[in-house]
């Protein structure tokens, strides 16, 4: 449903964000995020440079087209 949901947002040129808990906890899912369009994401302090991370690999990945 999120996939979808980003998926529609992208393509009717609307921002798209996420505030809570989830992305903190679970960094791959953070990365799932990025992976499908997010623009912006909220996450703990503690858990920045983890989240930080799976972004950068997700954003690396989407450039080389892998």
């Amino acid at each position: 449903m999120i996939a979808s949901l980003l998926t529609s947002a992208k393509r009717t040129g609307s921002h798209t964000g996420i505030c809570g808990q989830a992305p903190s906890d679970y960094p791959e899912f953070a990365r799932f995020l990025v992976e499908n369009g997010i623009d912006s994401i909220s996450v703990t302090p503690d858990a920045f440079l983890r989240v930080k991370q799976q972004i950068a690999a997700a954003e690396a990945e989407a450039e080389r087209g892998t």
